[in-house]
């Protein structure tokens, strides 16, 4: 009977090696960065978590400043997609609105230390991306008040300040990221669950429905 083949050991090229370290730099920046804010990370507490030299860290983003720009982007790049639900279905105001809900709040179950590093930069006055927010950010909510102030022209929902609605919107889904501790300690539980997010959606549709596309008579 033939002996049966051994696997080949495919190994890894040096591009590779390096992207994936500069993966695991991010995501352990990440996770420190939402947890003590800019001020109290320092790039040997980051090579530390990831086990690798400070040099390497040097060598890939240039300065805490330079890696703490990197991840908020890779945050904005996440957050902006879960904001293109109002857009992308402006043509069925339901929908976009159920979707946008679902959406901000599975970045909220998915993605929390990008939600609190976020939160840390904004809370703090926003010293380091400001600009780069009002670059990013600002863009995609004209484009969300734009298809709001599209559909009250039409009749189909009311007319809303849509810049005060998003910011709620913003708020009461991303707090179940950004004060998930708080919201523990209010449910009696040590962590939220998916039936948690289930409950937070079906109430924050509901009242946005009924809210913003209760027609007027």
């Amino acid at each position: 009977m033939p002996h049966s083949a051994k696997p080949v050991a495919v190994k890894e090229s040096r591009s590779d090696t390096r992207e994936r370290l500069e993966q695991e730099i991010l995501e352990a920046a990440k996770r420190l960065f939402a947890v003590r804010g800019f001020a109290g990370v320092s790039l040997d507490h980051i090579a530390r978590d990831v086990g690798t030299a400070k040099q390497n860290l040097l060598y890939y983003f240039g300065s805490k400043e330079g890696l703490y720009r990197r991840v908020l982007h890779g945050v904005l790049d996440v957050w902006l997609s879960y904001m293109e639900a109002i857009t992308h279905n402006a043509d069925d105001p339901e929908m976009a609105l159920r979707k946008y809900i679902a959406g901000k709040l599975r970045f909220s179950r998915e993605h929390p230390f990008d939600s609190r590093v976020y939160a840390n930069e904004v809370i703090s006055g926003a010293p380091l991306f400001a600009q780069e927010i009002r670059d990013r950010v600002l863009p995609a909510l004209q484009a969300d008040i734009a298809v709001f102030n599209r559909w009250a022209e039409q009749g189909v929902c009311r007319p809303v300040d849509a810049a005060h609605l998003m910011v709620v919107l913003w708020a009461s889904t991303q707090a179940y990221a950004d004060f998930a501790s708080q919201i523990c300690l209010v449910l009696g539980k040590p962590q939220l669950e998916e039936q948690d997010f289930a409950a937070a959606e079906t109430l924050l549709v509901d009242m946005v429905l009924k809210t913003v596309l209760s027609t007027a008579t």
